[in-house]
């Protein structure tokens, strides 16, 4: 009887180790830049939502940042249209209108740090005194998001500790490989940026400081090289098409559109997001 409860309980162990009962594969969600182009990102995690997928991290390039920051922190996807979508223009220029809302929605909701967020996040964003990608992980969530967002000449940089932070596309605008570093088993990106070519959009140049650095990076684009890495490293990479778009189509018939092809975009995905869903589970 004894020998029988000793092979019993060796049985139990070995398949323990072999097979552990609270795995769990951890899902990250990449979002890229693009403007206004965010609003197919919108459709895009409609239909992740509806997926049943359990998200463990994000991370966020630009609006990705924006959306990704205040997904993370609880936001519903009704919510996040309505603050980014359905505003006027100007206001989405108004860099203190975007600032103001940012800092009383998220105190709101008691999710001032980026520690505090009910996801993991982490925003990208790029130090403009020495061009070097540089990673948001802790202090103010809103600060953290305008730093990701701050498309020089449009948008003035961010003091971080003592960095000038800028607009992160300029060497990141696909962070799969942040939310891979982040602990994510299997990454689905959201990928806004139609080609290598159809980068960051900043405005004619003017001379000096951070211009001639951006100079540099207009004749070399860095971003490109990790761009590629990027797409090939996502395990689902969603690519809405939106020709005729550009980072600065604003406007509720323009967002609804681009909404509505990330939708259509996502959901020739399913039969993989419904994969991960059975993995997780």
């Amino acid at each position: 009887m004894k020998r029988k409860v000793f092979l019993l309980l060796f049985v139990m162990l070995t398949l323990c180790c072999i097979c552990p009962t609270n795995a769990h594969t951890k899902v990250g969600l990449a979002l890229s830049g693009g403007g206004a182009k965010g609003a197919a990102t919108i459709g895009a995690l409609r239909v992740i939502e509806k997926s049943g997928i359990k998200i463990d991290y994000i991370a966020g390039t630009s609006i990705g940042a924006v959306i990704g920051g205040l997904y993370a922190s609880g936001f519903t996807l009704d919510e996040i249209e309505r603050f980014l979508f359905t505003q006027g223009k100007l206001d989405v220029l108004d860099i203190n209108y975007i600032e103001s809302e940012l800092r009383r929605q998220l105190r709101n909701r008691r999710c001032e740090n980026i520690q505090d967020t009910h996801i993991p996040f982490r925003c990208v964003a790029v130090d403009g005194d020495n061009m070097k990608e540089y990673v948001l992980s802790e202090g103010k969530l809103w600060t953290a998001i305008l730093a990701s967002m701050s498309v020089p000449v449009i948008y003035p940089f961010v003091s971080w500790k003592n960095l000038a932070l800028y607009d992160g596309g300029l060497l990141n605008n696909l962070p799969v490989d942040v939310v891979k570093d982040m602990g994510a088993d299997i990454v689905i990106a959201i990928d806004l940026q139609q080609n290598e070519d159809d980068g960051l959009e900043i405005p004619s140049l003017g001379f000096g400081g951070i211009f001639d650095t951006l100079a540099d990076w207009s004749s070399t684009h860095p971003e490109k090289k990790k761009y590629r890495l990027n797409v090939k490293a996502a395990d689902i990479h969603i690519h809405p098409r939106l020709p005729g778009f550009k980072a600065s189509s604003f406007g509720r018939q323009n967002c609804e559109t681009m909404k509505k092809i990330g939708e259509e975009e996502a959901e020739k995905h399913w039969s993989e997001l419904q994969n991960i869903k059975c993995i997780q589970h």
